[in-house]
């Protein structure tokens, strides 16, 4: 059963538009988004900008890196024209740094992909009906954050961040591929 909050969230949420440059992550979120909402998708800040305008999305989800551009780029823009619009940033390289400045460029949620349509829809319920709680992280999920932040400070150069991290290039590979890094 839905308490008061999730279903006030819930019903606010009844268009979504999800802005990524992987096709399978489109359709993957797509589909697990469509539970009762309407959901749009693009795979260009062009697209989204386009739809965004046409459509005022409740909520939109954009990667924080579309092929050449910024996905921070996308929510500063939009937040600024569509300022009842929740934004979600999700990326698989993320950094302290990079959810900083997703948060002051408008970002309501940052996540750390991969991660499911229902969690970015738990997470934007939760946000939405109670302030922002600091959270523990776990040994995995800080695991997950600094070997993300070795890879984007090496620009994705495995060899690079297998050297900085200290392991060899295999183990961080392997180390990757269980964390659900794209490598």
């Amino acid at each position: 059963m839905a308490s008061t909050g999730e279903a006030a969230a819930q019903s606010r949420i009844r268009t979504v538009l999800v802005l990524d440059d992987d096709e399978r992550t489109l359709t993957a979120m797509a589909r697990a988004l469509r539970h009762s909402r309407k959901v749009f998708t693009a795979s260009t800040t062009h697209e989204a900008q386009t739809v965004a305008r046409r459509e005022r999305p409740d909520l939109i989800v954009v990667d924080l890196r579309i092929g050449q551009h910024s996905g921070l780029d996308v929510v500063r823009q939009l937040k600024a024209e569509l300022p009842s619009s929740l934004f979600a940033l999700v990326s698989g390289y993320l950094t302290v740094d990079a959810t900083v400045a997703a948060v002051r460029a408008g970002a309501d949620v940052v996540l750390t992909k991969p991660v499911t349509g229902s969690e970015i829809m738990r997470r934007v319920e939760d946000k939405s009906a109670e302030s922002l709680e600091a959270e523990t992280p776990t040994l995995a999920q800080a695991e997950s954050e600094h070997i993300a932040r070795v890879m984007a400070d090496c620009n994705g150069n495995i060899s690079e961040a297998a050297r900085r991290l200290g392991l060899y290039r295999s183990t961080l590979q392997r180390r990757l591929t269980r964390l659900g890094h794209r490598s």
